[in-house]
C-alpha cells in the first residue's frame, strides 16, 4: 500500500482525552476515531490489526473443535425474561422497542440466544458434545466508558458455548478451551496468566480469567513463576489431562483474593505484576438449560438438562492490550503476527529518480512475494517519515536514500531492537520475502 494514497490520519501531539498509552497511540497512529462516548470508528490500520487477531482466535477455536456461526446483535427480550436476566442485568443493557412495540435489546452476551437455539434443534445425547462460537459486535452501556477501546461501550468479542451430557464432559470441554486460550495468547506474543475467578453459586474451580502482563494493567496479580516458565511448545500437540492438571495447579490470584499468610507458593517463587483481563472461561452447569428448558434424551431414554459453559475473548480489547505490552517512547512496536503491515519502505528522497525507482522496484518485488508492505512515497521530510513509521510500529523498516544507493546498500531497521543493518536488494528480499 502506498502511503500517499492510503488513509492514516496521524497526530503529532498526545490527545487530551487519552489517559492510557494504548488510547493515546491508537489515536495518534490513526487507528481509531471516537464517534460518541465509548464508541469508535476503526480506521484501516486498526481494522487490519483487529482482523488479524480475530483470525488467530478463530484458528485456535477451530483447532479445539469449536464450530463457528453468527448470531444476531438484536435479541428479543422474551428470551432474557425466560432466564430471569432481563431486569437483573441492569442499565448496561440497551433496551429498544421495534415498530410493532416488541421489546428488543442490543445483545451484551448470548447465553439466552444460544440456549434457545440448542433447545429447538438438539434432541439427543448422540449429538453431543457440541461447542458453538461466533465473533460478534456487542454493546454494554458502561456508566463511565474510558481508556479508549479498553473500556468502551461497543466491542468485538469472541464468545462460545459448550453443551455436554454430564459434568465429566463439561470439564473436558472446559479444559480444551483453557488450552486453546493459552495457545491463542502465546501466538499473539503475550504472557497470559490464568487467574482463578469467582465461580458464583456453582462453586468449584472451573472459572478463570486470562490476564496478560502489562505495566499499565488495572489489576495486580500474584502468581507462581512456574506459569511463565511452562514450555508453551508442549501445547502444540494433543494435551492430556495430566498436562492440563499441571497447568491449572499453578497459583494465580488477583490482589483482593490473595492471602499472603496462607499462600501455597514459596516467597522466592511468588511474583507480582499488573495484568489486563482479555479473556474469561466459565462453567455454569445447568443454570440456563433449566431456566429455559434445554433438555436432551440421555442414553437411558430419560430427558436431562444439558451441562453448559461459556468462553469469551475480547478481540477489540486485545488490540489495546497488545499496545500496552508492546510500545516505546516513539510509538507502537507490533508483534509480526498482528502488525497491519510487516514492512515499511521509507523513500528518503522522493524527487530523486533513482531513489524512487529503487523504492518502486523493491515495493513490487516484495508484494509479488506476498509480503505486506506500507510504502511511504509521500513528498515529505525524512524526519516526518521516520516519526510516522516508528509511531505506526511496523516490525521492519527499509530506508532507501541516494547515498546508500551509490554503494548498492539498503538500510534495514528492526523496530523492536532498533538495530540497523545494510543489505543488498537480494539480501532484503531473502530476509523478508
Amino acid at each position: 500500500m502506498r502511503l500517499s494514497k492510503y488513509f492514516i490520519p496521524t497526530i503529532k501531539e498526545n490527545p487530551s482525552e487519552a489517559h492510557i498509552i494504548s488510547h493515546t497511540l491508537m489515536l495518534r497512529s490513526g487507528m481509531i476515531r471516537q464517534s460518541s462516548a465509548g464508541i469508535y470508528v476503526w480506521l484501516p490500520t486498526g481494522f487490519l490489526v483487529m482482523n488479524k487477531i480475530a483470525d488467530i482466535v478463530r484458528e485456535e477455536q477451530n483447532r479445539a473443535g469449536a464450530i463457528e456461526m453468527l448470531m444476531p446483535t438484536i435479541q428479543p427480550a422474551e428470551l432474557w425474561q425466560k432466564s430471569g436476566r432481563y431486569e437483573a442485568y441492569g442499565k448496561e443493557m440497551l433496551r429498544i422497542t421495534d415498530r410493532s412495540n416488541r421489546e428488543m435489546l442490543y445483545g451484551p452476551t448470548n447465553e439466552e440466544m444460544i440456549t434457545d437455539l440448542f433447545k429447538n434443534t438438539v434432541k439427543s445425547y448422540k449429538q453431543l458434545p457440541l461447542n458453538l462460537y461466533h465473533i460478534q459486535w456487542k454493546f454494554r452501556d458502561e456508566v463511565r466508558p474510558r481508556f479508549g477501546i479498553m473500556r468502551g461501550r461497543e466491542f468485538l468479542m469472541k464468545d462460545n458455548y459448550s453443551f455436554d451430557l454430564d459434568f465429566e464432559g463439561a470439564k473436558e470441554s472446559y479444559n480444551k478451551m483453557y488450552v486453546a486460550y493459552l495457545r491463542t495468547f502465546a501466538r499473539l506474543g503475550l504472557t497470559a496468566i490464568p487467574v482463578r475467578a469467582d465461580a458464583g453459586a456453582i462453586g468449584g474451580d472451573l472459572s478463570h480469567e486470562f490476564q496478560i502482563l502489562a505495566e499499565t494493567g488495572e489489576s495486580t496479580l500474584y502468581y507462581d513463576k512456574g506459569i511463565e516458565s511452562f514450555d508453551l511448545a508442549d501445547l502444540k500437540g494433543d494435551i492430556d489431562d495430566a498436562t492440563v492438571a499441571k497447568l491449572r495447579s499453578y497459583y494465580a490470584m488477583e490482589e483482593e483474593k490473595h492471602d499472603a499468610d496462607n499462600c501455597p507458593v514459596a516467597p522466592e517463587n511468588l511474583k507480582s505484576a499488573k495484568g489486563i483481563e482479555v479473556g474469561h472461561i466459565f462453567y455454569f452447569g445447568k443454570k440456563y438449560s433449566e431456566s429455559m428448558g434445554a433438555k436432551i434424551t440421555g442414553p437411558d431414554g430419560n430427558e436431562v438438562n444439558v451441562e453448559m459453559g461459556s468462553y469469551g475473548i475480547g478481540v477489540s480489547r486485545l488490540v489495546g492490550a497488545l499496545i500496552e505490552a508492546n510500545h516505546d517512547e516513539n510509538g507502537i512496536v507490533w508483534p509480526e503476527e498482528v502488525a497491519p503491515y510487516k514492512v515499511g519502505i521509507i523513500n528518503l528522497r522522493f524527487k530523486d529518480e533513482n531513489c524512487s525507482a529503487a523504492c518502486d522496484t523493491l515495493y513490487r518485488k516484495l508484494l509479488d512475494r506476498g509480503v505486506e508492505v506500507l510504502y511511504d512515497d509521500r513528498d515529505a521530510g525524512a524526519g516526518t517519515k521516520f516519526a510516522d513509521m516508528d509511531l505506526i510500529g511496523l516490525p521492519w523498516q527499509i530506508i532507501i536514500g541516494p547515498k546508500g544507493l551509490d554503494r548498492g546498500a539498503y538500510e534495514l531497521k528492526n523496530r523492536r531492537t532498533g538495530e540497523r543493518t545494510e543489505h543488498s536488494e537480494e539480501e532484503i528480499l531473502e530476509k523478508l520475502g
